[in-house]
Order: C-alpha cells, then structure tokens, then sequence
C-alpha cells in the first residue's frame, strides 16, 4: 500500500525529520515486534499504522519481527494471525523475522557482556531477587553472586545453556546499578531457563531464553533498524536499551515512545482478552464483541475505517482513551460510501394488500446506492404479501409517530402508498397479520394529486424473500472503562448481558440469496451488516457491524457549541475586569 503523506504532523514524524537532515541516519527502518501470545487489537493497530507509515513516508522500510523468547505462551496460531491482520490493515512487510533468529547471537552478545565484568550468574532464587530490588523509595540490595569470577560465570551460563539446571534454579543478571532510580536498572535478568514446552521453531535446541529487554534492542541492532516505536510503558526501559546498545558496541537503534490507544466499553490487556476468551464469555478471539482486528473484520469494519479512526486520535505523549463513538463514526463514513443498500425485514409482521391482485407480481427499481451513482439500481418483486417491522404498526400510535396505523397512509419504499385497514389477532391478542389497501396511481412514491405523506416504511416480498439468522452486536461491557472498578468487584461484572441478540427468522430481499461471506450492506433504516462466515448455502448468516445513527456527529457539534459558548463567556469575563481595574485607576 501506498499513501501520499497529507497526514498532520506529531513529534514522532519530527523526530525522524529532524534525524535525517542531522545525518543521525541516512535511511528509514522501522519494525513491529508483536509477541505471538494472543490476536492484536485495536490498541495494536496504533502500532502498526506507526510503525509502517513512518517508514513509507521517508522511502524506507518495516520489518515484522516476532518476539518469540517465551515459548510457554506462543504459538504458530497466533503468528499466522498477526501476519493476516496486519495485511488486511493494507501493509507489507519487508521482512519477516524472529527473535529466535537470533539466539546464537544473543548468546554471543551475553558471553561478551560476562568478559567484559558486566554481567554475572545470580543463584538467589526468584523471591530473593524480587525482595532484594528494592521499591521506588528504596535502593535495591546487591546479590552476594555480584561479584563472583568471570570464569565461574562463564562456565555456569554454558551449564546453564546445556540444561544442567532446573527451572528458576540461577539466571544471567546485567550488572548496572542496584542503588538506581530506575528499578528497571537495578541488575535486570537477561536469560532464565525454561526447559518445557519446546520453542515453536527451535524445539529443544535452548533450554535458556533471552528476556525481552535484552533481545529486543539487540535485535532492532542486528536489523538495522532506526527507529524502535514503541508504547509509553517501554519509556523507563530506555535507558536499559540504549545502556546494553553502549555496552556492546553495535548499531545505535533510537528508542521513540508514544501513548497507547485504549478505547472506552472494553478491555485491551491480552491477559484478559485470554480469559473472556478461555472462560467461554466469548466465542472465540473473532467474536464480533472483542476488540481484537480479526473480530472487527468479522464484525465488517473496513480497513479504511480502522486507518481513519487511528489517524483521528493522533500520536500523543500521555496515554488517553478513546470513545467507541468516534470508531463508529469512522465506519459508517466509510460504508456509507462503499455499502450497497438492501431491505431486510428482522421482525416480521405479514402484510396484505387486499386490493392487490393475487397472481400478480411486478419488478421495481431500486437504487443500490444514493452515494455512488455507478452502483446503479436493482429490481425488487413486489405482490399482494409482504412483510414490514413490527414496529413499523401501532394500533394506537403516539404524537410524531410517522409510520403505518388504522386508517393512516404511508409510503412503501420504492413502492406505492398503503393505508391500514384491518389487523388480524391470536388468541392472546397479539397481531399477527395486516391488512392495508394500496393506491396504484401512487407506483415509485409518488401521488399524482400531490398529497405528501410523512410516513415511508421498508418491506419485502413475502412469497420471494430469503430467509436469514441476524446477529445484533452491541458493546460488551455496560460502562465506559471496565477496569476502573468498585472494590471487590472484577471487570467480569461488567459484562453486558444483552451484548448478542439473535434474530432467527428474519426476511430479505431475494437479491441478498446470492450474499457471500465478509460482502457488506446497508439495510435500509436498520444499520450496516456484514455476512458472517458461518454463512452456509442452506442458512444465511448477517452480523450488524454498527447503526444508523452517528451520535459522535451529535456530540462533536455539540461541543463546538459548548466552546464557542465557553469562549463568549471568557471574553466577557476578561472585558468585565478590565472595566473593573479602569475604574480603580481611575
């Protein structure tokens, strides 16, 4: 993907500017390391947009690199599915690489760190290292293996890489400094020792792993890459990764942290995405409901949509959270413009036009799509039956109720105009068909003698429609941020109820039969829907990805309001105190 650099500029895209005419670099190379433990989300999109627009807008390049140190956690299934989501956002990489690529080396880059006298073998066990590290009031303690030989810590870290010790039993340890300000610089663990489960594509080669700060800068350094993007959360881990670049003499990799994306009415931490996942609170890391990129594709988000929502809440210092409502904002934008328009009937109510004739079915043209003249139009079968909403009729309406009631007169879309005459009911008294007369002067909504109705209702054909199962999406937690919890309460209490609502007898129009999973629509007065890949030839699947409505429309203007009120107030105020001082002087 290609794209011209029209984009407003933050201080990452400065930063490399500024970079490139100082001669710190002659070329762009950025990469994105994700950890192959679970499926990316929205937050990682940030990243991904980051890290691959930077390169493309200064001619350079971005590898992917998998962060793969720990194989308790990893696996393939989680490597193949990074890789399909950061191609469906629109991005290649360049190359494609792991930190397992570079054990050998790492292992290298240890043994010269222990020649050098600065780092050693620490056989405390794990509760020891953590007690003696000291808080962020108080300096750490240093290990009574600090200062052994050279030599006994070269032979124990082979010992080690030839798995003569348990797990937990000695770790490789940086000697920085344990009275540091930074904990993160108070004699960090380079390499620990998992024997089991074998690597994802070393197997049982290394029983020793690399932690992450010392294999990811090494890595950027092997790569060539200049620029290491990275979330706030890395910024204390800075001067850690320049210190082992330093130390070792390779090539300087800059280190530029910017704040995460989190986004209100959900959870972003792969830990507790695993356990929605794992406790079955969901239905897997695609569910529609979960933030994660392969769920929102599911859900029949655009690509185009994620890139603008990233871009509209711009590359910051300060972490800050996103409302859900200018994500929703972004998609219907964008399946405004590209989503072909159909009717569908979720609750369907029988109609008949007992005027109509029984045998009688015509074709009529519909528009595929208001915003796109070139989508051009479609047939629709129109006859003596049809199906409308439930809620499209009420006996006994309200004010401002505009839509079909006895004796009252509205427009069938594309159609004619109907007027409710009769309605047939069970034995509980519940509706169950309707009976409307038709005025067939009136074909394509329009009456010759003028007269305006203010009513106009979508319908179907009930002896052509399809039948179809509807899935009705809507957030999964019940407040804006589920972590911020009352005491004793877990962000599992939170969870919404009523987030999936399954319609199964839902009626389309037959032109939708032919529907294939992932194509988008736009049902008319309902929302944006996507076919499910559930979808089979005998049961056709809809998932709706978001409504009609734009709230975030509503909101931003009335803010603007809310300003510019705010601003009038300001200079009034600011007028009233000059006049007050004017009056002292004088």
């Amino acid at each position: 993907m290609t794209e011209e650099n029209t984009n407003p500029t933050h201080f990452i895209r400065e930063a490399v500017a500024e970079d490139l005419a100082s001669g710190r670099f002659e070329h762009i190379a950025t990469r994105f390391p994700p950890e192959p433990n679970g499926y990316l989300h929205i937050g990682h999109a940030r990243a991904i947009i980051i890290d691959f627009s930077i390169a493309q807008e200064n001619g350079g390049f971005c590898n992917l690199r998998f962060d793969d140190t720990n194989p308790v956690k990893e696996e393939v299934e989680y490597v193949d599915a990074i890789k399909e989501d950061i191609k469906w956002l629109g991005y290649q990489w360049k190359n494609e690489f792991y930190a397992s690529d570079y054990f050998d080396e790492l292992y290298e880059y240890a043994l010269q760190l222990i020649k050098a006298g600065k780092a050693y073998i620490d056989e405390q066990t794990p509760d020891e290292v953590r007690e003696n590290r000291g808080t962020l009031k108080e300096p750490g303690t240093n290990s009574p293996y600090r200062d052994r030989p050279i030599e006994e810590s070269l032979d124990l870290f082979e010992r080690m890489k030839n798995g003569e010790y348990p797990d937990g039993s000695i770790v490789l340890r940086a000697k920085i400094d344990m009275a540091s300000g930074n904990i993160n610089m108070r004699d960090p663990i380079m390499y620990r020792i998992l024997h089991e489960p074998a690597h994802h594509r070393t197997g049982n080669k290394w029983c020793i792993y690399p932690m992450y700060d010392f294999a990811h800068g090494q890595s950027d350094s092997i790569e060539g890459i200049t620029h290491s993007l990275c979330s706030l959360e890395y910024e204390s881990h800075r001067p850690l990764y320049d210190w082992f670049i330093n130390e070792l003499g390779i090539f300087p990799t800059r280190q530029i942290e910017f704040a995460r994306l989190n986004l209100t009415y959900t959870v972003m931490s792969k830990r507790r995405l695993v356990r929605l996942v794992k406790e079955g609170y969901v239905k897997g890391w695609d569910d529609p409901r979960m933030p994660t990129l392969t769920a929102y594709r599911r859900r029949g988000y655009t690509p185009e949509a994620i890139r603008a929502f990233v871009e509209a809440t711009g590359v910051a210092k300060k972490n800050s959270t996103a409302d859900v409502g200018l994500l929703e904002h972004h998609i219907r934008q964008d399946l405004n413009i590209r989503a072909p328009r159909r009717m569908a009937v979720l609750d369907p109510l029988k109609v008949v036009i007992t005027n109509y004739p029984e045998d009688k079915v015509e074709m009529l043209e519909a528009v595929n799509n208001p915003e796109d003249e070139s989508a051009g139009t479609r047939e629709i079968p129109f006859s003596r039956e049809l199906y409308i909403e439930r809620s499209d009729f009420m006996e006994d309406p309200p004010k401002k109720y505009f839509r079909l009631a006895p004796e009252r007169e509205v427009r069938l879309r594309y159609g004619y105009f109907v007027t409710a005459t009769d309605v047939v009911k069970n034995d509980a008294g519940e509706i169950v068909e309707l009976h409307c007369e038709y005025d067939p002067e009136t074909k394509g909504g329009y009456a010759p003698d003028g007269r305006k109705v203010r009513g106009t209702i979508h319908w179907v054909s009930a002896e052509e429609a399809v039948d179809a199962e509807v899935r009705i999406y809507d957030r999964l937690f019940t407040v804006p941020n589920p972590m911020s919890k009352e005491e004793g309460k877990d962000f599992i209490d939170y969870l919404n109820g009523d987030s999936l609502e399954t319609k199964k007898r839902c009626k389309m129009e037959p032109s939708l039969k032919q529907a294939r999973s992932g194509e988008k629509f736009q049902f008319e007065r309902l929302g944006y829907f996507v076919v499910d890949p559930d979808t089979t030839n005998d049961k056709l699947i809809f998932n709706r990805t978001v409504t009609l409505r734009d709230n975030w429309a509503r909101i931003e203007k009335q803010r603007a309001k809310e300003k510019m009120e705010e601003n009038r107030r300001r200079k009034q105020e600011a007028k009233r105190k000059q006049k007050e001082a004017a009056r002292k002087n004088n």
